[in-house]
């Protein structure tokens, strides 16, 4: 299990102090690190990591979106990783595959960077759009707390690797994200 050294960075922009200050009250109960360090230990990763979350409007997200992804939609939660690939050992087809990639060979024109295990990694970002979160859980019949820590979950599984780009891979991120929630004791 990644150690008690995890840390998250949260951000909240919601656009209105109003807004801002709802979540900020919600935000008390919410378990944010242990979201965090259970998706890292269900994924087998033990070093101690970084992840900042930015708690977003729709329009800011949409914006990321569009810049990002070629999508001018908003959307739920963007991952933005910092690791040149994948940390989890998963199967090629559950991963997202490095930007070194070329035809299937890895090009070794660079020397890799190996963080030492005891020193904290900063796996990247992850952007949830509140908004959206809020919709997304009145459509699915639950909370918006199991909504967003859901979320969170598959941004921080995302940032270690994983892709849901295929069947294989958005199966196997459900699954993880299900055993989080139930191991924090999260019901739908």
């Amino acid at each position: 299990m990644a150690d008690d050294n995890s840390q998250v960075e949260l951000s909240i922009d919601l656009g209105n102090e109003e807004e801002k200050l709802a979540f900020k009250q919600l935000l008390s109960s919410l378990p944010l690190e242990a979201v965090i360090v259970q998706t890292l230990s269900q994924a087998g990763i033990e070093q101690p990591v970084l992840v900042a979350v930015l708690i977003t409007t729709d329009d800011i997200i949409r914006s990321l979106n569009k810049q990002y992804r070629s999508q001018d939609k908003p959307t739920d939660v963007l991952s933005f990783p910092l690791l040149e690939k994948p940390i989890v050992n998963a199967p090629a087809d559950q991963l997202w595959m490095s930007s070194d990639l070329h035809s299937g060979e890895e090009i070794q024109t660079k020397q890799a960077f190996i963080t030492p295990p005891d020193i904290t990694i900063h796996l990247g970002d992850i952007v949830i759009s509140w908004p959206t979160v809020k919709r997304q859980a009145s459509e699915a019949g639950h909370t918006s707390t199991y909504e967003l820590l859901f979320l969170l979950s598959h941004g921080v599984l995302h940032l270690v690797g994983y892709d849901d780009q295929t069947e294989a891979g958005y199966q196997s991120m459900i699954r993880l994200q299900q055993a989080v929630m139930e191991a924090i004791g999260q019901k739908v």
